[in-house]
């Protein structure tokens, strides 16, 4: 996805009905067996933030029903007696006067970990800035105490890369996941030291999300064709000389099976179409030319056997993207997913993928 001109669509969440946001959430975090979703899912939820606070209210408060996940951090402390490992050289350079004091270095099993501090400190944010239902204010309130042990740190410094998943911490995917796009859609105010929530989903948090929930939707439904997001090697000549000045190819959706292969580019726009000198309304040519070189340099074989789909989040605009052609041997479709429709209008679009360009 072309994350930069995403940023610049002005496409927000307003064309998105809100129930499906959170089914999207629920996929792309991988959070879609949870207890619960189905009960969030059939809510009705008039503004966006309020889904997110609903999903931080009922998703904590099971966490803490459960016991909130913990871990072994590392611990450098100045004690009286032994714990764990002496460190002499700073037990020397601390030189204290207390007789039988000591820097030791120990593990401490604790909830202090860098999942919970995310998340108590996006639930501060909420309540300090965010535009939510006082009913689900209270909620988040009523929760914290929970979370009395749990550093505060600022949602700024949180680094989501770093936030790592295993069976013992996999309910807290999807909670953090909401986390990162509620602190992603942070924006500075023009007072010093304040901070407002101005867009709850930034458009390159949602064109993020847009991508990751379509791999996880065919990852989770179809995983006879390998869902994934796959490099694409440049297709040079023998003799040409590789270098390191040429851009990573990397796809948003690469599908297999047998020998056919579609490679999805998701695109999160406010325009999907492009108006030509004659008032001609057309594809992207930016977008055309990308999923065009995909496809050109996955094809080593020159056989036809892979083919591009554009897959752009349906505007409200008049004439949408509907192309299916081929070029040089090899298909290359353009559609749109209607994101505003009933769930199961959207999977069905999704399957209809499926069945046109693997079962035709």
């Amino acid at each position: 996805m072309d994350q930069q001109a995403a940023g610049r669509s002005g496409m927000t969440t307003s064309s998105i009905a809100i129930r499906n946001v959170y089914v999207m959430m629920a996929y792309a975090f991988r959070a879609i067996r949870i207890a619960g979703t189905e009960q969030i899912a059939s809510e009705h939820f008039d503004h966006l933030h309020d889904l997110l606070a609903k999903i931080l209210v009922r998703g904590v408060g099971a966490q803490v029903k459960r016991g909130l996940h913990h871990d072994y951090l590392h611990r450098r402390e100045e004690l009286v007696g032994v714990r764990g490992r002496i460190d002499l050289t700073r037990t020397i350079a601390s030189r204290s006067n207390t007789p039988g004091r000591l820097v030791c270095e120990f593990d401490e099993y604790e909830a202090d970990t860098p999942h919970n501090q995310a998340l108590k400190s996006v639930m501060v944010l909420l309540l300090r800035h965010g535009d939510v239902d006082s009913d689900r204010k209270d909620a988040l309130r009523r929760l914290l105490p929970h979370l009395d042990a749990v550093t505060l740190i600022a949602p700024t410094s949180i680094r989501w890369s770093d936030l790592t998943y295993h069976r013992a911490n996999a309910t807290y995917r999807l909670l953090l996941g909401v986390c990162e796009l509620i602190v992603r859609g942070l924006l500075p105010t023009q007072d010093a030291g304040t901070t407002k929530l101005t867009s709850w989903i930034s458009d390159e948090a949602m064109s993020s999300l847009y991508e990751r929930f379509l791999r996880e939707y065919y990852a989770h439904h179809h995983p006879e064709l390998s869902p994934a997001a796959r490099i694409v090697a440049w297709d040079l000549d023998e003799l040409s000389d590789p270098g390191t000045q040429l851009p990573q190819m990397r796809t948003d959706v690469t599908l297999s099976h047998g020998d056919r292969t579609l490679i999805i580019d998701a695109k999160y726009y406010s325009q999907s179409m492009q108006t030509g000198a004659w008032g001609k309304s057309t594809i992207h040519s930016g977008n055309l030319y990308q999923v065009l070189a995909y496809v050109k340099n996955q094809d080593t074989a020159r056989d036809g056997s892979v083919s591009g789909l554009l897959l752009y989040a349906r505007t409200g605009a008049t004439e949408q993207p509907d192309v299916d052609v081929v070029v040089q041997g090899n298909r290359i479709g353009a559609r749109t997913l209607d994101l505003n429709r009933p769930w199961e209008h959207v999977s069905g679009q999704l399957e209809d993928v499926v069945r046109r360009w693997f079962e035709s």
